[in-house]
């Protein structure tokens, strides 16, 4: 390959595609819209699954590197009933899944890769094919690309996924407020023992409260609401106070230690609509592009979205190392593994989820499951 990979998007999956593609000796450029890597807060802890995220990072030769920022303990789970019961309590004691912190992960990444891979504050304003197996990319900057490859790992609204097909993200139905408790342990006490030392899942028909555990004392929490769009517009997240208050009303009657993830929080809470592509989605081979992660398949979150991503990234990689000579066959063979490869099961630490606006959506359920799977 003799111009270097044209990647659109620096998060874990075009990350790891730029780096399995240095240590196979081929060149790649990665476009990013943030000004810069600290422009803006990169979520918190994710558990790496033995089964997908860390064979990405083998491919990429960084296993040493993340075990060095792995958080120990972090893998230890409490599942509580809305009253407060601790139903179930699991150590960190398999190693399958250890959890690090998505920002640590990105810049471990990063500074895994040649100075000037990354271009950053290149917004792309749009994409076209030249006929050619080429593709031109514009950015807000105002200059232009022409790409003899292009990858889209520029997540749920790609700017390259319509070279491809005309597939847009759907609402899932569900969405998560984000809140945020700082020093636990010594100002949130109550909250903290719920939690415990990793994380602490308490679901119910229609709602739930996940919250983890990250460096130190902070407690993340995703409070989760099976609504439509509309119920979220209704609220006035610009009114913290209100929306804090709003947001916590539809968990009345649950124990005050679990309503406290809620109204104690930190920080403004934060609502994060879920998207989804059609399960499934295919498309036929264009020459010269393809898409990785989020663009090629969103799903709900689920615990597999980074995970994939990144594998997505290093199987890219290793196709194209495979077939520097052919690259439509690189990405045909790399497609086809892709698209065979489930992305929509939802699991938690090894246990099939139910809907979670179903009636077994309970924790009492979702301990069986767990038992069931012997975990």
């Amino acid at each position: 390959m003799n111009s270097p990979v044209t990647i659109i998007g620096a998060g874990l999956g075009g990350l790891v595609l730029a780096r399995v593609l240095h240590v196979n000796g081929i060149r790649s450029r990665v476009y990013e819209a943030d000004p810069s890597p600290a422009a803006r807060t990169q979520g918190g802890m994710l558990d790496i699954h033995d089964y997908n995220g860390q064979l990405a990072l083998r491919a990429a030769g960084l296993m040493d590197e993340f075990r060095a920022i792995v958080i120990e303990g972090r893998q230890a789970l409490r599942v509580l009933d809305r009253d407060g019961t601790v139903l179930l309590e699991k150590a960190d004691e398999d190693g399958g899944r250890p959890e690090v912190m998505r920002g640590a992960l990105r810049q471990m990444l990063l500074d895994s890769l040649p100075a000037g891979t990354v271009r950053w504050d290149h917004r792309v304003s749009g994409v076209r094919g030249l006929g050619d197996g080429g593709h031109e990319v514009t950015f807000a900057c105002g200059c232009a690309l022409v790409a003899g490859l292009l990858v889209g790992a520029d997540g749920a609204w790609s700017r390259v996924r319509p070279l491809l097909c005309d597939a847009t993200p759907e609402y899932a139905g569900t969405s998560f407020v984000e809140t945020y408790l700082f020093e636990a342990d010594t100002r949130h006490p109550a909250a903290a023992g719920a939690v415990g030392g990793g994380s602490m899942i308490a679901p119910s028909p229609g709602k739930e409260i996940f919250a983890h555990r990250e460096s130190g004392a902070t407690l993340h929490t995703y409070v989760q609401l099976a609504r439509e769009r509309d119920w979220f517009a209704a609220i006035d997240f610009t009114d913290s106070a209100a929306a804090t208050a709003r947001i916590a009303q539809e968990f009345d009657g649950w124990a005050p230690e679990l309503t406290a993830l809620i109204t104690d929080t930190d920080t403004a809470p934060v609502l994060r609509p879920h998207y989804t592509l059609p399960t499934g989605l295919r498309w036929d081979r264009v020459p010269g592009v393809t898409l990785l992660g989020d663009a090629a398949h969103l799903a709900a979150p689920n615990g597999e979205g980074a995970n994939l991503a990144m594998l997505d990234g290093a199987e890219l990689g290793k196709s194209l190392a495979a077939h520097p000579d052919d690259v439509d066959a690189a990405l045909a063979e790399y497609e086809e593994a892709m698209f065979r490869r489930p992305t929509e099961e939802v699991v938690f630490e090894g246990a099939e989820v139910r809907a979670m606006d179903s009636e077994g959506n309970t924790a009492r359920d979702l301990v069986d499951l767990i038992d069931e799977q012997g975990r």
